[in-house]
């Protein structure tokens, strides 16, 4: 049956296997918009679809739900009015242990065809989700269609190309023979099972529900466990359609369809620690804040855990043969979905002597103004600064702006409101940034996730990269910067980066941002330092997953009269 889906999209699998090996670029799924490649009433289907699911019971056919739940919000300013399925935990559990005895006995290529079909399914559905995706994180359409839809498609390609390659490292049976004697040998009938760890926990994030949560969802399924997805509150729409997708495709191939599940909670009414602290949990993903994924860390003893966390990510900047390429793209990476993106640089290093570039010598003044500048302009134009910044998923992040401001530090750009044209209630606040001294480390020696920018001001370029090593190492991070035009200062900040195990990007100055993250190139996260324990995909981040549990017969030694027979 299922083995038919693993020959239809053997090619994707086997350009993923490669793509993995060779970190070259490669995508599996279209990122353009187009009507050409998605059909041209795609977009339209896509909103209609989004539209049908506003102010109406969320169809999933899950057991023992106990009335519903659902409070979602648009940022762009209006409330979703979708229900979801209140799960019974108890039942859920049950039903998800039950869907995986099955499930963890088929083949390595039926699971891995059924994720691909359903990577298929999702990429058709891109524009449904893109509208999901905008009006539940506040990301701006474009943005949401390519990181809520191919990208993170791609992303979890990955995953599953990671699983089938490390659970095809051994043969599923093999025949073993050892001589013991002259006329005597040992011979045995070897198998090698694949035994997943347990259930699969899927904890989604406000900001990216689909990028951070299918690469552990595709790699659990792959490897045989059974996944309850938990999305957050105020992103639930994204999740939710991603299960009923794999479900409908499970129940198609002849599978329990409690492979894969959701719980949705409220955030008056969490649900997380009781889900995540369950016996039967083996596996947990988890994308959010430091001190919820601490907790987890330290109470989920019994299971896998991979965390992607919070962090403090930092630029170093020496110099430049191209201010206006290096602040216009500062600029972008900052104002980027408004700083609510992980990767997002906080803290700005500069040296009190200012900088050497293509225009001469800086200030620190003015290499910080020049950034402002850079700022002004790209969000000058309210239809292009709109789509930049989308808009703000919670308002806590917009409260935290004037909080910090009191905090203390010099105002060298006030965060200001830009109006979005189609969504005039859209919660928007363009980047603050504020001026520092290398001193004032209790004001941006941590996260103040938003659109909250320090220029810091230190002693030297080697106080610099001392102090944005030591953000990652200490506070963690999960991207870094560097500008220079000297050989000897990139190299330097580039070991004492890697060393705090922070991925460095070095004189970005076109069209590829720090804040990007590539499938089957880039790994991001490196687990290396307190922003997250894993790294989005290697075969560390699979093979927890499994086990090889081997049985062996022997084989009875031919009798002389079988042997002429």
């Amino acid at each position: 049956m299922t083995t038919t889906l693993f020959d239809s999209h053997k090619s994707t699998l086997e350009n993923a296997l490669k793509a993995i090996h060779e970190r070259a670029y490669w995508s599996a799924y279209p990122e353009i918009p187009s009507g050409k490649i998605y059909g041209e009433t795609a977009r339209a289907d896509g909103e209609a679809a989004f539209k049908s699911y506003l102010n109406n019971t969320f169809k999933l056919d899950q057991p023992a739900a106990s009335g519903t739940v659902g409070s979602e919000k648009s940022p762009f300013g209006f409330d979703l009015g979708i229900s979801y399925p209140k799960p019974d935990m108890n039942a859920l559990i049950n039903a998800a242990k039950t869907a995986q005895q099955q499930w963890k006995k088929a083949s390595i290529e039926d699971r891995t065809g059924i994720c691909l079909e359903i990577l298929h399914r999702l990429n058709q559905r891109s524009f449904e989700m893109a509208f999901a995706i905008m009006h539940t994180t506040g990301q701006g359409f474009m943005m949401a269609f390519q990181a809520g839809g191919p990208h993170a498609q791609d992303r979890g390609l990955e995953a599953v190309a990671y699983s089938y390659a490390a659970m095809t490292q051994a043969p599923h049976q093999t025949t073993w023979t050892k001589r013991v004697s002259k006329d005597d040998s040992v011979t045995l009938n070897k198998t090698f099972h694949i035994v997943p760890r347990g259930l699969g926990i899927v904890i989604g994030c406000s900001t990216f529900p689909t990028w951070n949560s299918y690469p552990g969802l595709f790699a659990s399924l792959a490897t045989g466990n059974a996944v309850i997805v938990k999305p957050h509150p105020g992103a639930i729409l994204p999740l939710a359609i991603t299960v009923q997708i794999a479900r409908d495709v499970l129940k198609e191939q002849g599978f329990d369809s409690n492979v894969i599940t959701l719980a949705a909670d409220a955030a008056d009414a969490p649900i997380t620690k009781k889900l995540v602290t369950n016996p039967a949990v083996g596996i947990i993903d988890y994308t959010g804040g430091n001190a919820f994924g601490n907790w987890i860390e330290d109470n989920a003893r019994h299971a896998s855990v991979f965390t992607e966390k919070a962090g403090v990510n930092p630029a170093v900047i020496h110099s430049t043969d191209n201010l206006r390429a290096m602040t216009g793209n500062l600029a972008f990476s900052l104002s980027l979905y408004s700083g609510q993106m992980c990767t997002t640089t906080q803290n700005i290093f500069i040296p009190s002597a200012g900088i050497e570039t293509d225009k001469g010598h800086l200030s620190f003044d003015d290499a910080a103004g020049a950034i402002v500048k850079a700022l002004d302009w790209l969000l000058g134009d309210p239809k292009r600064g709109a789509e930049i910044l989308g808009a703000i998923q919670n308002q806590s992040t917009a409260d935290r702006i004037d909080a910090v401001k009191k905090d203390g530090g010099d105002v060298l750009r006030e965060s200001t409101p830009v109006e979005n044209e189609y969504f005039p209630d859209a919660r928007v606040c363009s980047p603050m940034v504020l001026r520092v001294k290398a001193g004032d480390e209790k004001l941006y020696m941590r996260e103040t996730f938003g659109p909250i920018v320090y220029m810091i001001e230190t002693k030297d370029t080697n106080e610099a990269i001392e102090l944005a090593a030591r953000c990652a190492r200490e506070q963690g991070a999960l991207t870094a910067a560097v500008y220079s035009t000297d050989s000897n200062v990139l190299a330097k900040a580039e070991d004492a980066l890697i060393e705090a195990g922070v991925p460095v990007s070095c004189n970005l100055t076109g069209q590829i941002y720090v804040n990007q993250s590539a499938a089957f190139s880039d790994y991001h996260v490196s687990g290396a330092n307190p922003a997250g324990n894993a790294t989005l995909c290697d075969l560390a981040y699979v093979v927890p997953r499994f086990r090889f549990v081997q049985s062996r017969v022997p084989v009875p030694a031919a009798t002389p009269a079988a042997a002429n027979a």
